[in-house]
């Protein structure tokens, strides 16, 4: 008799639209998921509430809230008050009230953002669970060479937003504290885990970060892990100008020294040598799905049910 398979334990780390993707995806394989989101963002509401309050930044958080909220008339109203923004141009114009709500919970509950995260989840009925990366807001830093004129100019950009907007290429990146803390129960969700997912989304902003923090990318890099890249549909303005597939992987490579991604998740249709995606992922012993997860239409979208099942593929498709 066969027994049933149990569904896998996944925890997705990224932040942003491009870990809401891998959320609404990845509910469709498993409902033992936890998202572990960046804490560095610095602008829009975010960074406004972050510098009023010391507090992290709700707004990566509240959209991966939104992505687990329930389908029912309840999860989907609740979405929905937490996505909405106030317009005008009073002091309340631009914050959407998901972060408001966010950060009156942390202040009731001081020290304990993971409970406040828990009591919105609740609220919103999410399949999962939303986590910070960090017990503290963080800041990105990068170091950027540019050419102007046939010359290298070397400099270095403070700050998620303008990390996000800077023209050239980013040679490093770090976090400031460099020695923040992780958050104890995102930390404990890794080491649980089965499937750790990477990607989508803003590469040395949003996915590179989780690699930043000791207690994390520890628990991340452990040779029990087994890891899951998915990669952007297409490059980034700033950021990652230019990169091909493999670009993005060897860059998230060189902060995983000697770890192996197990499942690398590409569009067929992403522009750039997939060949040489393939020999390189092969090489370090992990495998390449090279399916159409694209949305039909839109250009820079994953297809939520396609995405889901080549997740499926990558986590049961061997057993």
């Amino acid at each position: 008799m066969n027994r049933p398979v149990r569904p896998p334990k996944v925890v997705a780390l990224g932040g942003g639209h491009g870990l809401a993707a891998s959320l609404r995806a990845l509910r469709h394989v498993t409902a033992d998921l936890t998202a572990v989101v960046t804490v560095a963002d610095s602008g829009g509401s975010s960074g406004k509430l972050r510098d009023e309050f010391d507090c992290l930044p709700p707004g990566d958080l509240r959209m991966a809230l939104a992505a687990l909220s329930g389908h029912d008339d309840w999860g989907v109203t609740w979405r929905e008050v937490l996505q909405h923004r106030f317009g005008g141009e009073g002091p309340l114009a631009g914050h959407a009230l998901g972060n408001l709500l966010i950060v009156g919970l942390w202040e009731m509950w001081a020290g304990d953002p993971a409970t406040g995260l828990d009591f919105v989840g609740k609220l919103v009925g999410a399949e999962g669970r939303v986590l910070p990366m960090a017990a503290v807001p963080l800041n990105v830093e990068a170091d950027i060479t540019r050419m102007v004129e046939g010359k290298e100019w070397h400099t270095s950009v403070r700050g998620q937003a303008r990390v996000a907007l800077a023209w050239g290429r980013v040679e490093s990146v770090r976090l400031s504290p460099p020695d923040a803390p992780a958050c104890p129960e995102a930390v404990q969700a890794v080491e649980d885990a089965d499937w750790v997912v990477l990607g989508p989304g803003s590469w040395y902003t949003s996915v590179i970060p989780h690699l930043l923090i000791p207690e994390l990318a520890e628990a991340v890099l452990s040779d029990r892990i087994r890891r899951c890249v998915t990669l952007n549909l297409e490059s980034q303005a700033g950021e990652t100008s230019g990169y091909s597939p493999a670009d993005h992987l060897k860059a998230l490579g060189s902060y995983a020294p000697g770890a192996q991604f197990d499942v690398v998740i590409v569009d067929e249709s992403s522009a750039g040598d997939l060949r040489e995606l393939d020999e390189w992922v092969t090489g370090q012993g992990g495998r390449l799905l090279a399916r159409p997860v694209r949305k039909p239409g839109h250009g820079a979208e994953h297809d939520s049910l396609r995405l889901a099942a080549a997740y499926r593929e990558a986590f049961l498709g061997g057993e």
